[in-house]
């Protein structure tokens, strides 16, 4: 008797989906950022209205609700505490014209600032190393903030070094993203709690504008120690960013990096942004920075996110590439670029840039990886290589134009960081940072393979099938 009424009421509850889906894709339409994007989601829900509905209430979103609006509230409320953070930079501020960074400063709210030391940090055994060596270093206050926490052995080190500190004395601050710590278990809290850390979810379901939606993450790594010292990079906390099980490819490469200089106070401005949102009040603590003892580098740091009021990380990747005169050396574990990025990839190699794009062989995310190979075509020009990563998982986002500028952070190029992802990266003019980097991503290319077209002409029918279909889909990803 119940499949029998579940029958009758089929075509009923098909209608309706169907209408509230038509009317979703004229929400698509009007509000999805890119053109793209909106397609896709509106095709999706005319064809499979009760699939694709679900998804769009939980997906659809282009715009990250409140964020702003509790800044401005914190600035009014404390008489623009927040921009305060920015005064100790302003004494180190960029402002000779020929500077590279210029344009990023109008991107972006924070200044380019002299006399930084930044150092590159390659694999996950050199990083936590350094972290947990700076954390034990720490006299006041610790501000860290990470993507995904797992409680596997690295991520027991680190608890163990924040609950030593803790029970000195130390402040700690600790955010984590809710979606990508899902696996995180509540004991882990409660111990970091119990010793007096004060550990949060970044919380990105807070109000009734965001309850619903899944679609937007905190995909920044962060760490701060006194104000001295901060790290940043692709790097999350857990075993497999040392290679250890449960990663399947084996070796993990990935790139943080240590900063020191004025560049930490837009780092920790950055964080304090983020803690305000989660917790709806600053850390208890003052925030101090100072220029490096032995640093002389130019550097910006640009944190982006769907708060923003400009696509801030699609902007970057574009004004980068359009500032390559002679080279452009790319790393990113997905390549899933927008039209602008792609545009202005064509026109560099066409006004004769050589072009290297590094993306890793084995998949991570798999309907990410098909789709990259669609971009194969677009991207066939003499001065444009693809490169594919053989030994193990490549998951660094570094950037590489010519012979003075470098790029490492936490975005990727694909839409999620484009549009929907919070993240945060340092740009460096320096001509000695970027040969380090030079010299880092040369070492990387002798662990690659060329890829290009014929890659994707060999493989099978099955394989194309999936390419195009997750091209389709693309701009969502």
């Amino acid at each position: 008797m119940d499949l029998e009424l579940i029958i009758k009421f089929l075509p009923g509850l098909y209608t309706i989906f169907h209408f509230f889906s038509l009317i979703a894709a004229v929400h698509a339409g009007l509000t999805v950022r890119t053109s793209q994007g909106a397609v896709a989601w509106a095709v999706s829900l005319v064809a499979f209205p009760p699939l694709a509905l679900p998804l769009y209430l939980v997906f659809g979103r282009n715009k990250f609700n409140g964020y702003i609006e509790a800044l401005r509230e914190i600035n009014t409320r404390n008489k623009n505490s927040l921009v305060k953070l920015l005064s100790p930079i302003l004494k180190h501020k960029i402002t000779l014209p020929e500077t590279k960074l210029g344009y990023f400063d109008k991107l972006t709210r924070f200044p380019g600032s002299r006399n930084n030391s930044i150092e590159l940090l390659i694999d996950g055994a050199e990083t936590f190393n350094a972290i947990f060596n700076a954390i034990d270093k720490a006299d006041k206050y610790i501000l860290i903030e990470f993507f995904t926490v797992h409680n596997d052995e690295t991520g027991n080190r680190l608890k163990h070094h924040l609950i030593t500190k803790a029970e000195a004395g130390v402040k700690i601050f600790f955010l984590y993203d809710e979606f990508g710590s899902r696996k995180l278990s509540s004991q882990y809290i409660v111990e970091m709690r119990r010793a007096g850390i004060n550990i949060r979810p970044f919380w990105t379901t807070q109000g009734i504008r965001n309850r619903f939606q899944l679609n937007f993450r905190n995909h920044r790594k962060i760490v701060v120690v006194d104000g001295w010292v901060a790290f940043i990079g692709g790097h999350n906390i857990g075993d497999e960013y040392l290679g250890l099980p449960p990663a399947a490819s084996g070796h993990w490469r990935d790139t943080h990096v240590r900063i020191k200089g004025p560049a930490v106070q837009s780092i920790q401005l950055a964080f304090t942004e983020d803690w305000y949102w989660s917790a709806q009040n600053k850390p208890d603590i003052e925030l101090v920075s100072e220029p490096a003892r032995t640093g002389n580098m130019d550097a910006i740091v640009l944190p982006s996110g769907p708060a923003s009021r400009l696509e801030v990380s699609s902007l970057m990747f574009v004004q980068l590439i359009n500032m390559a005169k002679k080279r452009l050396w790319i790393a990113s574990p997905y390549f899933v670029p927008n039209q602008a990025v792609s545009a202005a990839l064509q026109l560099a190699a066409l006004r004769g840039v050589k072009i290297r794009i590094m993306l890793p062989l084995k998949p991570d995310h798999l309907l990410v990886y098909l789709a990259s190979y669609s971009y194969l075509y677009q991207m066939s020009l003499p001065n444009i290589r693809f490169f594919r990563y053989e030994y193990g998982f490549m998951h660094q986002k570094v950037i590489l134009v010519d012979d003075d500028l470098a790029l490492v952070g936490t975005a990727n190029i694909d839409n999620r960081s484009f549009y929907l992802n919070f993240e945060i990266g340092i740009l460096v003019h320096n001509t000695l940072f970027a040969r380090d980097v030079e010299k880092m991503l040369e070492d990387d290319f002798l662990n690659c393979r060329e890829s290009g077209i014929k890659d994707y002409e060999n493989k099978s029918w099955f394989f194309k099938l999936g390419v195009r279909l997750s091209h389709l889909f693309a701009p969502i990803l």
